[in-house]
């Protein structure tokens, strides 16, 4: 099952909702979902020349002030930390040093947020309403891949301001696995969309769009899937080529939101009168800021 979520604020009007708004999208398909739940905002830009890392610690009481940096949040176990240098130099740092630590996400505005429990509670605990934001998506997880774990909850973050959620499952994902770890990539679980994750960082590495990356994907991935990808600029969906798993699309002059279920999309301003559709298979739907 599974059930995905992302809304995309094409109004900066709406951007002090985002989290309200996302947080009722995601209680709506608990269903889907009850095992897990997760999501990945977009906010707050870390300053140039610096780099806002989400962490996690299995120890309720950890000194997140212990990492040096300026901590912004701190929301469960989960902390947002703002170091200095670029986000290879701080993930490193982070990983060398507190090796107990957990990094969800890198990047200049990109936060994670994921715990295990059912997504009503999770939405309460980490009191996803109060966020602001330009866009954020999210997933409630019924494991089929690996076991039910905060770290193997979605979203998964393998890249800088990149991160996926993912419906369905891959058969191919422990070889291609192997192939990308000879690539440099590294992995924290054994979990099926950690590896689609990885596969799209490392093709924008190697110079793809993410257009193009997302659709080397219909090649290299054996499985089911509905993927949406988040950036620091907008997200993306892509569905296998046979749309086995559910997605439903809607836009309106406000904004742009991707779900399993129309459901989800029902609790958004405008949704009676928003253009609805249901993406088609193996075709690359993207949403950006405009450049200014």
């Amino acid at each position: 099952m599974c059930g995905i979520v992302g809304l995309f604020c094409k109004s900066p009007e709406l951007e002090p909702r985002l989290g309200e708004y996302l947080s009722a999208m995601l209680v709506q398909l608990s269903d889907r979902g009850p095992d897990s739940a997760g999501v990945a905002l977009y906010r707050q830009p870390a300053s140039a020349g610096s780099a806002k890392l989400t962490l996690y610690s299995t120890d309720e009481d950890c000194d997140w002030s212990l990492l040096g940096g300026e901590v912004r949040d701190t929301r469960g176990r989960h902390a947002v930390v703002v170091l200095d240098g670029d986000a290879d130099e701080a993930e490193a740092f982070v990983r060398a040093s507190f090796p107990d630590v957990r990094v969800m996400s890198a990047g200049r505005v990109i936060e994670i947020y994921k715990e295990v429990g059912l997504p009503r509670v999770f939405a309460e605990r980490f009191r996803l309403h109060e966020f602001e934001g330009t866009h954020g998506l999210g997933h409630t997880r019924m494991a089929t891949e690996s076991r039910v774990t905060t770290q193997g909850s979605h979203p998964f973050s393998t890249g800088h301001d990149l991160c996926l959620v993912h419906n369905g499952s891959l058969s191919n994902h422990n070889r291609l696995r192997q192939q990308l770890r000879r690539e440099g990539m590294e992995f924290q679980t054994e979990n099926d969309t950690e590896v689609a994750a990885a596969y799209l960082t490392w093709r924008l590495r190697e110079g793809d769009s993410l257009e193009a990356a997302l659709e080397s994907c219909l090649t290299a991935l054996d499985g089911f899937y509905t993927f949406l990808v988040g950036t620091a600029d907008g997200f993306a969906v892509l569905r296998d080529p046979i749309a086995c798993k559910p997605a439903v699309l809607a836009e309106t002059d406000d904004w742009v939101a991707m779900a399993s279920e129309y459901r989800a999309i029902a609790v958004l301003p405008g949704a009676a009168t928003a253009r609805m559709w249901e993406p088609e298979p193996s075709v690359v739907y993207a949403w950006e800021k405009a450049l200014v």
